[in-house]
């Protein structure tokens, strides 16, 4: 049996893992802070950003729920989610206008989370938000080291 060396533990600190999750925090952060000075964006909503009433994880809906909607199972699913916790966030942003449920066409029995105009005026500072994100990524770190880092993080999440 091999003994490990603890002494040394500079390693939790800079792990891949450990980046990654620092860089995504940071990446939400700038697009949720973007997102609340967004004019586009109803009032209410930028004030519920601003106060950081809106989080990353309700992000999850923004970035997962299709155009056409989405059972909550399968949304649930996408984000990596227990339907318990997703069917939380669905009511919260619900409560704010920006998703309803709706009867399922093909089963009577099922709902539908889709997005009320609302909450497509919603995706659309999204998009804009993580542009300008990205964006700044790009300058800060430069074009090069920027696609190095999506074409790995897409080989590596599609593996």
């Amino acid at each position: 049996m091999v003994e490990a060396d603890i002494s040394d533990d500079r390693w939790r600190q800079s792990h891949l893992g450990r980046l990654m999750g620092h860089a995504l925090r940071r990446f939400d952060a700038r697009v949720l802070q973007l997102m609340a000075r967004d004019v586009q964006v109803p009032l209410a909503l930028s004030n519920l950003a601003a106060r950081e009433q809106v989080g990353a994880a309700h992000i999850h809906i923004t970035r997962h729920l299709s155009l056409a909607g989405d059972r909550l199972t399968n949304l649930a699913e996408r984000a990596g989610m227990a339907k318990q916790s997703m069917a939380s966030l669905v009511d919260q942003c619900e409560a704010w206008g920006l998703v309803t449920r709706e009867a399922d066409a093909r089963d009577a029995r099922a709902r539908r989370v889709c997005f009320t105009p609302t909450g497509l005026l919603w995706l659309e500072a999204f998009r804009r938000a993580v542009a300008q994100a990205e964006a700044e990524f790009r300058a800060e770190v430069g074009d090069d080291v920027a696609t190095v880092v999506a074409l790995g993080l897409e080989a590596y999440g599609n593996a």
